[in-house]
């Protein structure tokens, strides 16, 4: 606590962090040595570490993440003389106060009963043993424990839980020898004072300059925040809403700019009144976190493809090599199918349903494919794995159906999925961001119309002439989608679809491929039964621009092929239990981190994985970068997890949570024995000479009750722990 720390660790492919930790009774002159030591660090390192300011128990998730069993704060410093915890060393007695479930620390504590509350763990700590005291409404983790015992005890002590007291009489009665009787009632337990995503939501980008020797803040924008809005040459902070504060340095910005970046910070923490504990987090132009990138709406790298393109004048259009996708590697390569976004290779079956007066409604298998934007739709997709069945239910949105039908739509598909065993991913589509494996199970002939119904009774007649936007160089990719029949709505990228009462035309962009003309070829027959038409941009009939309503400007700037976007997946876990919704980032994350009691959200910007669909839209909406609301939702069950959710984890291990419940908690205590696994007692002996009297009265050692059973030879005191 005394001290600071400088952590330094290699990240992000060749990119470095340097995290500069302030324990909390650290000097002024300590925090601005180690400040100092930073500084000329980072540029020892050529400038290019992302520096981050951490203060003792508000830590970043990223620094607490590489401590996975937890974090012990430690009394006193270096020059309190304070002698660290040895290895194998049994002569301890002391108390931890534990925080945290995915992110555990442990402060050091009285050794007292004043130190306990009811929301928190406490952990005993007496050398060969270790009794961890579950608070009645904490939240239970084992993790620091392990740790201790296999770190510091060489695997030696033995762990007991306290989760009832009444349960534990034997454990309570050491609990009472250490600490003395208890008097009165415990504490409530501290609220949690952590941000919620509302407040992180609340992000403003800062100019930051001196002026005439005084620091000149100006607010520039707030969210969503767009890349552009750095320049090279000058320096920004980013505040996300007093949760953290980023500070950005560009490449052509002075180097005392750059020199004076924490001292901003801090003083820029000071003008607002934020906490001390604020982190901070300093970054290089060219060097960016990913956490700084995801609170903009858009990053671009460089030599990355742009997207869409603009408006511009005709003329503008280039070839762009198409790339295709090999759906035979999925199975093979669980990574290849999270990147993709794909859970197979789209050859399973498929049933379709309409909502219709709020319940389900065969689809004709003939319009397979065919949605309108007035109705909402349930698609189940089953497809085999390992020789068994799994399921995808997709609830498609339709961009004008009623409020009624939408949630008659979520209803119905929970009926269907417990028809299916409880075991089918759910996947909310909206209108329009149909997802890559939801065009791929139509094999290239899904049409999406605008409004209207494929119901049997129309509400009014169909128009009579239609435009559609075709997009897709392949069966796994295309979809026609319907938009306004006018000049303005063309694109020289694509094909398009103009269907009349007496002519379907094929309009080719000059920057459309083969593959795309041919793909159009095969949707323009489920579109229109008329004769074909193809036309290239800029030999147009007279009746073409007549049926359009007349020549209009329209998008001809050059688009790049479309890529899935390189975001940076993140796993979150959700909680609203304190009335607020939270959110805890799981940095570096791995399966052991699914934690089955726990609500999960994995962002990988495309799509939102989780296992409560509020917590997504909740997630979605107060996403500082303002995300899509439309971005599709896919709720994931424990144990049937797609491969495009498996896919992010590093050796995924389907059979993890196939144990027993008693197994599970059993196994990390101890190791795997006979005597265990048929008992649930295990006795613990604790030599007089080197431990009991250490701890307990003389007249607690001899007591017979204790004792019995156990010669004057030996003298060993049995404490019989239950593990339950």
């Amino acid at each position: 606590k005394g001290k600071n720390s400088l952590v330094t660790l290699s990240s992000r492919g060749s990119a470095v962090d340097l995290h500069y930790w302030i324990g909390k009774d650290s000097s002024q002159d300590e925090q601005g040595a180690a400040a100092v030591y930073v500084t000329q660090l980072d540029a020892a390192l050529g400038g290019s570490p992302v520096q981050h300011r951490e203060v003792q128990g508000h830590e970043s998730e990223t620094f607490q993440s590489y401590f996975r069993h937890g974090i012990i704060y430690k009394k006193g410093g270096v020059a309190s003389g304070f002698k660290h915890v040895e290895t194998n060393m049994y002569n301890i007695k002391r108390l931890l106060h534990v925080k945290g479930k995915k992110h555990v620390s442990a402060t050091e504590v009285a050794l007292s009963w004043d130190s306990f509350n009811k929301g928190d763990v406490f952990l005993l700590d007496l050398g060969k043993v270790l009794i961890q005291w579950n608070g009645p409404s904490c939240s239970i983790g084992l993790a620091l424990a392990r740790s201790i015992r296999d770190s510091e005890r060489g695997g030696r002590a033995q762990i007991g839980i306290i989760d009832n007291e009444r349960d534990s009489p034997d454990l309570m009665q050491i609990m009472r020898m250490v600490l003395g009787e208890r008097r009165g009632e415990l504490r409530d337990a501290v609220p949690d004072t952590k941000a919620d995503e509302l407040q992180k939501a609340n992000v403003r980008l800062y100019h930051v300059y001196e002026k005439d020797n005084d620091l000149v803040v100006q607010e520039i924008a707030t969210r969503p925040l767009t890349q552009d809005l750095l320049q090279h040459e000058d320096c920004y902070i980013l505040d996300q809403g007093g949760f953290k504060i980023y500070v950005w340095r560009g490449k052509a910005s002075s180097p005392e700019e750059k020199k004076a970046a924490f001292t901003r910070a801090v003083g820029f923490i000071q003008a607002k009144g934020y906490p001390s504990s604020t982190n901070v987090e300093v970054i290089n132009d060219g060097a960016e976190s990913a956490m700084f990138k995801q609170l903009f709406q858009r990053w671009t790298e460089k030599n990355e493809t742009q997207g869409l393109g603009k408006v511009y004048t005709t003329g503008k259009i280039a070839k762009v090599e198409q790339v295709k996708f090999d759906t035979t590697q999925l199975h093979a390569r669980p990574e290849l199918a999270a990147e993709q976004r794909m859970v197979d290779d789209a050859s399973g079956e498929i049933e379709v349903w309409r909502i219709e007066d709020l319940e389900m409604q065969p689809v004709n298998p003939k319009m397979y494919g065919q949605f309108y934007g007035g109705d909402c739709y349930l698609v189940l997709y089953t497809y085999l794995r390992s020789g068994r069945p799994h399921y995808v239910l997709y609830m498609w949105q339709g961009r004008h159906a009623s409020v009624d039908e939408i949630t008659a739509c979520a209803l119905n598909a929970i009926e269907l999925d417990r028809k299916y065993g409880d075991e089918a991913v759910q996947v909310r589509v909206t209108m329009g961001k149909e997802p890559r494996h939801f065009l791929a199970i139509f094999k290239g002939k899904l049409v999406i119309y605008e409004g209207g119904t494929s119901r049997a009774q129309q509400s009014g007649p169909e128009p009579a002439i239609r435009l559609f936007q075709v997009r897709g160089t392949d069966e796994v990719n295309t979809k026609a989608t319907e938009v306004p029949a006018r000049a303005s709505s063309l694109n020289s990228n694509d094909v398009f679809l103009l269907s009349t009462s007496q002519v379907c035309y094929l309009w080719c962009g000059k920057g459309c491929s083969g593959d795309e003309r041919e793909m159009a070829k095969m949707v323009a027959d489920i579109i229109s039964r008329r004769d074909k038409h193809t036309i290239l941009e800029g030999q147009e009939p007279a009746e073409f621009w007549e049926a359009l309503g007349g020549k209009a400007p329209y998008a001809s700037e050059k688009r790049f092929q479309e890529q899935i976007t390189h975001y940076q997946p993140r796993l979150f876990e959700c909680s609203n239990q304190t009335g607020r919704f939270i959110m805890t980032e799981v940095v570096g994350f791995c399966q052991e981190d699914l934690d089955e009691d726990d609500v999960m959200l994995l962002d990988t910007w495309e799509e939102i994985f989780l296992w409560a669909i509020a917590s997504a839209k909740e997630y979605l909406k107060t996403h500082p970068a303002g995300r899509d609301l439309a971005t599709p939702i896919i709720l994931v069950k424990q144990g049937y997890e797609p491969l495009n959710f498996t896919g992010w984890f590093n050796a995924w291990d389907p059979y993890k949570w196939s144990m027993t419940g008693k197994e599970k908690f059993l196994s990390p205590l101890f190791p795997q024995d006979s005597t265990l696994q048929e008992n649930s007692y295990r006795d613990i002996l604790f030599p007089v000479s080197e431990f009991a009297l250490s701890f307990f009265p003389i007249h607690v050692v001899v007591n017979p009750v204790l004792t019995a059973g156990f010669g004057e030879i030996r003298q060993q005191l049995t404490v019989t722990l239950k593990i339950c």
